[in-house]
């Protein structure tokens, strides 16, 4: 009798490894460090008079301890919590566990194209660049028929309408201050998209705070109930750009409290509770071996092609931070994706092979 519920638990586990999800929620937050994703706060630039906003005090109130794992904690309390107990995490370079972008520019086009296509076309090679010619993990699960009609994009930046072409893609993509609704908005979406006009816009019109993306996508995901969905957080990239450290640190903090808030939805509803994974990432680095280069990217800043990524949800084992040696490519996270939702994503141009998730 033992020996047989030894093996029905083994079974039992094996079958729920084996377990698809049927839907994807994918995350990305804009230039976000992994030094602070894996370390938390840096001191160094916390301390920096350039970069402090006058408040050193504040940052290190709110983020420090002298405890590198405390410090992420403190940053990132969902990310090093939930997807750390229940999910994986790539990206530590502190054990050798190294994610790159394969696409040479290290900036946010060719970094998304590369996300989506697990293509790194040298060919997009400006943030200026004309609606992808390439096609989209998105567009070829749209062409699915267990995804048509139930795939959509929110992003902060208004170049997703090209990134993810959305008039060939035929893909909803609501970008920047794109309206909510359409002709016909309900009552919430009015709201919001009166909220996102009369708002501030430190960024000018071609990016919106993230707190319009957000809650956007979330009346979305209530209730359009979309089995793929992408939402695209900015405000990380621009604070720091902006040299604003602490600005930076509260936008990372604050995206990972809407995950924790997308997670807890998806897990009380009776639609996506259980079916449903995760996938977070970022689309390029930033500088570090030269600290004042923290603020920047590109192919002249020498470590900003370093990332990182988590994912979590059926079929995904917890195995938490990975600390393997070994060398990951951006370009392998389309076929990831795919193969979370048990498909194998083809398309006219290369897609890099998948990173085994489920052994």
């Amino acid at each position: 009798m033992k020996k047989l519920l030894v093996l029905l638990f083994l079974f039992n586990v094996k079958a729920a490894l084996a377990q698809k999800a049927e839907n994807i929620i994918i995350i990305t937050t804009d230039g976000l460090r992994w030094q602070e994703v894996f370390g938390g706060m840096d001191s160094a630039i916390a301390n920096n008079k350039k970069f402090n906003q006058d408040d050193s005090a504040a940052i290190f109130k709110k983020y420090w301890a002298t405890d590198a794992v405390e410090r992420r904690k403190k940053l990132l309390p969902f990310y090093w919590s939930m997807i750390e107990k229940n999910g994986q995490i790539y990206g530590n370079r502190n054990y050798g566990n190294k994610i790159d972008n394969a696409n040479p520019y290290w900036f946010s086009y060719p970094g998304y194209n590369e996300i989506f296509t697990g293509y790194p076309d040298t060919a997009v090679n400006s943030n200026s660049y004309p609606p992808n010619p390439n096609t989209t993990l998105l567009e070829f699960l749209n062409k699915q028929p267990e995804y048509k009609s139930k795939v959509a994009a929110f992003g902060a930046w208004d170049a997703f309408d090209r990134i993810l072409n959305q008039e060939r893609s035929k893909i909803p993509v609501y970008s920047a201050f794109d309206l909510y609704g359409e002709a016909n908005p309900t009552a919430t979406e009015k709201t919001i998209n009166a909220m996102a006009k009369d708002s501030y816009k430190p960024f000018g019109e071609a990016e919106c705070l993230d707190v319009f993306t957000h809650y956007g996508a979330m009346n979305y995901l209530q209730t359009k109930k979309p089995k793929v969905l992408y939402i695209s957080y900015g405000e990380t990239d621009e604070w720091a750009h902006s040299g604003h450290y602490k600005d930076y640190l509260n936008a990372a903090n604050q995206v990972d409290k809407w995950i924790q808030d997308i997670w807890n939805y998806v897990q009380n509803d009776p639609f996506y509770k259980n079916k449903t994974a995760i996938f977070i990432t970022t689309d390029h680095g930033r500088g570090d071996i030269e600290k004042k280069q923290w603020t920047d990217h590109g192919s002249d800043i020498k470590d900003a092609y370093q990332i990182w990524m988590a994912a979590m949800g059926p079929g995904i084992q917890a195995k938490g931070e990975v600390k393997t040696n070994q060398q990951l490519y951006q370009k392998q996270f389309a076929q990831t994706m795919a193969a979370i939702l048990g498909l194998t994503f083809t398309a006219e141009h290369p897609v890099g092979e998948k990173i085994e998730l489920n052994k």
